[in-house]
């Protein structure tokens, strides 16, 4: 993980504040108004790894863009050697698109991934509080710990489907007792 403080000027920017603000221009340049100079995307990329706050609005209408800016950073990601999203994966998340269940769909990706992140920041926790044999003894078949970690996330990503489920088997209620004929009265 990369350290702030490594960072050069431009990416120092305390999590507590408010949002950084980068402005793009009509000649698609970004520019940092906090460190007052233009960045590139692989620099809010950045920004964003390093967990700091990042809104970018349009220069001329004010509309925050932030949401299409981070979609281009993924493309640009997809694009390298290890892409996160197979075609498969890429086809179905299209398909939800316009469908009763987008909106569920989405908040089930961003509780599971939310899920996965807490994993690894404690997996990287317990690494840096570890001398290496230390890590490697834990690291064993028969360690509890990575066991009870992977325990942890499962049941936080099983909550999330029943939550799923749950929303799921409510939209289905709401909409058969939509349909429903109503007697005359």
């Amino acid at each position: 993980m990369v350290n702030r403080s490594q960072n050069s000027n431009h990416m120092h920017h305390s999590v507590e504040n408010a949002p950084r603000v980068i402005k793009k221009y009509p000649n698609r340049r970004l520019y940092d108004t906090c460190a007052s100079s233009y960045v590139t995307l692989s620099q809010i990329r950045q920004l964003v790894v390093d967990d700091v706050k990042v809104t970018v609005v349009d220069a001329k209408s004010k509309e925050d863009i932030t949401r299409s800016i981070l979609l281009q950073i993924i493309l640009d990601e997809e694009r390298g050697e290890v892409p996160m999203f197979s075609n498969p994966a890429l086809v179905n998340m299209i398909r939800f698109y316009g469908q009763l269940m987008q909106g569920f769909m989405g908040s089930y990706l961003e509780k599971n991934m939310q899920n996965f992140m807490d994993l690894q920041s404690e997996v990287a926790d317990l690494k840096n509080n570890l001398s290496a044999e230390g890590w490697q003894n834990l690291i064993e078949v028969n360690s509890a710990v990575p066991k009870k970690l992977l325990q942890s996330f499962s049941a936080k990503s099983r909550e999330a489907l029943e939550l799923l489920h749950l929303q799921m088997e409510q939209q289905t209620n709401q909409l058969i007792e939509s349909l429903r004929i109503k007697p005359k009265k």
